[in-house]
């Protein structure tokens, strides 16, 4: 079939969005990356615009170098495992009971959960609960209290009403199998799309966080990455800001271009691991966001 010249015109367009989007996303990636290894005083000159200038390690070197990095890598990975495990198994199979016609008052608690998502009770009442329950300066204070996203229950549950078909769950009941074993044995296995799609959801909030960690940790040996990573840059800017008087000039340029190459090297340590995960995730991710997002 012949293609009219709107078609073409319209494809051509597609295509240079497209182009543009790409560039728009991959440029500040490329910059980053590229000024946590440039000397800082070409960046800030703008003789580094995309490539490295004058190749230099010391942000990384100087972040490294202190042992509680470390510590902070094990702490998130660890809060970020243990967290998404729980919020999988509360998300998933919370959505798929709501998914369910046949499960008496639904929509009564669907109405329920989702008041919670504009309405809640704020930040001090929050902390006092969490305290009240002695999860202060524990794991489960970054675990329990986020145990659940209702904007992801929703998605979750529009993805059961989208994929699983009710003559399936017949059929499942008619082999004698309970409502637990067909969750297991019938659903689970057909919704790797969304699973995938709420564990890096999941798994990025957590990796991310670090507000709740300053209310509720003061044990530094459970710090996770992200409040360790925020010390460095805060020192590091605060110690160039304090440098003052004409005869420290030299001594405040040079805690200056440290707080700089820090800057860019503390996003690429932050970032990384997540940059390297998503890529294995991208496909179940881009199935089980536009299966979950159309109305059921």
């Amino acid at each position: 079939m012949k293609e009219s010249t709107f078609d073409r015109l319209f494809v051509y367009f597609n295509h240079l969005f497209l182009f543009l989007l790409l560039v728009s996303v991959l440029y500040p990636l490329i910059y980053v990356t590229s000024a946590s290894i440039s000397d800082p005083v070409a960046v800030n000159a703008g003789r580094m615009w995309l490539f490295p200038k004058e190749v230099t390690w010391e942000g990384y070197q100087r972040v490294f170098r202190d042992a509680e990095i470390w510590i902070g890598y094990k702490n998130t990975i660890l809060y970020t495992l243990l967290g998404t495990i729980v919020n999988l198994l509360l998300t998933i199979p919370c959505a798929y009971a709501l998914a369910r016609k046949d499960f008496a008052g639904r929509n009564a608690i669907t109405l329920f959960i989702v008041f919670t998502m504009f309405f809640n009770g704020g930040l001090i009442p929050t902390f006092l609960l969490v305290k009240s329950l002695h999860m202060v300066d524990t794991v489960w204070a970054l675990v329990l209290p986020q145990a659940a996203a209702v904007m992801n229950i929703i998605v979750s549950r529009t993805f059961f009403q989208m994929t699983v078909p009710r003559e399936l769950e017949e059929a499942a009941e008619i082999d004698g199998c309970s409502n637990l074993r067909m969750f297991v044995k019938v659903v689970l296995p057909i919704s790797g799309p969304i699973i995938a799609v709420m564990a890096l959801f999941y798994g990025v909030m957590h990796w991310n966080q670090y507000f709740n960690a300053m209310i509720y940790l003061k044990d530094r040996d459970i710090f996770p990455l992200q409040l360790f990573l925020r010390e460095i840059l805060v020192s590091s800017e605060m110690s160039a800001a304090m440098q003052t008087g004409v005869s420290d000039l030299e001594a405040m340029e040079a805690q200056a271009r440290i707080a700089e190459i820090v800057k860019y090297s503390v996003m690429i340590v932050s970032a990384l691991p997540l940059l390297v995960v998503y890529p294995f995730l991208q496909r179940f991710f881009v199935k089980g966001v536009l299966i979950g997002s159309l109305k059921g």
